[in-house]
Parts: C-alpha cells; structure tokens; sequence
C-alpha cells in the first residue's frame, strides 16, 4: 500500500506556534497515522481510495524496521490536553535488493488544518539528517503529481530534482493525471579520512 506520493496542497487554517513536537512514530500511533492518510484533503494526493478502513493500513504503519524512519508531528495545544497528529512522514526501503540498499522513498503527509505553515520543511530536515548522517543514504526517491506545486516547491528546496514524468500515473476523481518522478542525492556522500604514512629507516 503505497502512502510515498504526493503530499496534498490546501489552505492553512491553524496557527501551529511551538506547539508541534515532531518525534519518533510507535507502534501505537498507527491507527490516528492512517486517519491521518485517509483523511479529506490528503488522500487525494497519495494512492489511498476514499472511505478505506482504518485497519487496512494498521499492519504497515505498526511495523518497526531499522533500516526504516517514520516521524509523526503532534500538535499539542488542544483542546483537552489530548495531542493530535498534525503529519507523518518517513524514508522506507522500497526494494529488498542488496544492491537498492542505498536508496530509500519519501512518504510525507500533512493534515489539511496544518499545510502551508512550514511543517513539511521541519520534518524534511529531520528526515534528510538521518538519511546524510546516520544511515547512509545514497538516493532519496519520490513521485508527486504534476500540479502539486506546493509539494514541488518543497522538494526542490530540499535538493530533490525531477528525473522523469510519468504519464496517466493515477487515477484521481475521474481523470488520469500525470506525476514526476524526483530524487535527490546526497550532497556530500562520507569517505574514508585521508591518512598519512610516515617513511620509517
């Protein structure tokens, strides 16, 4: 089930402040993570259906995998005292080859009341420093709709650049529509540190 494409663009609603605490996703966030996906305004952008159950994701999103990140985003100032997740995001493993090992896909959702407010930049930058300094990361890939400006926007600013087009790639209201294929690389992949060999007698 396929939740890497295509954050959605809407309006912004709520004023986030320092309320938002990004942190590591548990198992137990993987029911309100798939309301999260399932939601108005968001699913349109990835490849989930419209009225799908919330337990048809619940064994994906509960699995830990340490070759994997998830990060959720939660607002924290409700109504209540009851945090709610505000975005999900993560780099997964899209291919068990040995030889794709490098290369991870970008999932990234935003809920409708928390968009255009800068909280896809903060978890990029979270989710881009453990992929340039903890795990190796080669090749970060994605695909995004083709009118998802915003989306775009966001990934160019990170260093993603557009390799490709996809024509008629999904299904959305009706039409097909196309999206690009984008991927960035790593801007300064680690090397061995240089030594120097002392000449001995």
């Amino acid at each position: 089930m396929d939740t890497r494409v295509l954050a959605h663009s809407a309006s912004s609603h709520t004023s986030m402040g320092d309320a938002i605490v990004i942190r590591a996703a548990e198992p137990t966030d993987a029911a309100e993570m798939s309301a999260l996906i399932g939601s108005p305004g968001v699913f349109e952008g990835t490849l989930q259906m419209p009225d799908a159950a919330v337990a048809s994701r619940l064994d994906m999103l509960s699995k830990i995998d340490a070759n994997h990140i998830r990060l959720v985003a939660m607002h924290e100032d409700t109504p209540g005292g009851t945090p709610r997740m505000a975005a999900y995001a993560g780099l997964f493993t899209s291919h068990t080859s040995l030889r794709r090992m490098h290369a991870r896909a970008l999932a990234i959702t935003v809920g409708r009341d928390f968009q255009g407010q800068g909280l896809g930049d903060r978890l990029m930058h979270r989710l881009l420093d453990w992929a340039d300094n903890w795990a190796g990361v080669l090749r970060v890939e994605l695909t995004v709709f083709t009118d998802n400006a915003r989306a775009i926007a966001l990934y160019q600013r990170h260093g993603f650049v557009q390799e490709g087009v996809l024509r008629a790639y999904a299904l959305r209201g009706g039409a097909y529509v196309d999206a690009l294929s984008m991927a960035r690389l790593h801007p300064q992949q680690p090397k061995l540190p240089l030594t120097r060999v002392e000449s001995g007698t």
